[in-house]
């Protein structure tokens, strides 16, 4: 029999699994702030809000290079960005940042633990480097 609930209210198991997702995710970008500093790179912007509108934000960012990373949520056991909608809504918003000039890098977690994302976003800071 399934089970009903008042219109509105949530299911508390899927408040629990997308609350424990998110801790998750912010572990891995912990991780790479602390690599980050710890390879003496400029600090970036977290959280960088790039469209006002839309109010997308990036979860780190280097004005002055108009570089940006992000994180993805992408897990064995699904995800935001594995569905559809989600998805979709992730190009549309890595499409705006790139009509506005922005370089995005995008990392999974196993690039964030394994230390290429900080190799990678270093190297771009380099090659965007103001004379």
């Amino acid at each position: 029999m399934a089970e009903t609930r008042p219109r509105g209210q949530l299911d508390p198991r899927k408040v629990w699994a997308t609350a424990a997702a998110a801790a998750k995710r912010k572990q891995w970008e912990e991780l790479l702030a602390w690599q980050i500093k710890a390879r003496g790179l400029p600090t970036p912007e977290r959280e960088y809000r790039f469209d006002s509108v839309r109010g997308w934000r990036f979860d780190f960012a280097w004005r002055p290079f108009m570089v940006a990373a992000e994180v993805e949520g992408v897990t064995h056991d699904g995800g935001r960005h594995q569905r559809m909608a989600g998805f979709e809504a992730d190009c549309e918003k890595y499409n705006a940042a790139a009509e506005a000039g922005w370089c995005l890098l995008r990392f999974s977690q196993a690039k964030v633990k394994s230390g290429y994302a900080v190799r990678a976003i270093e190297r771009m800071l380099e090659k965007r480097r103001l004379p």
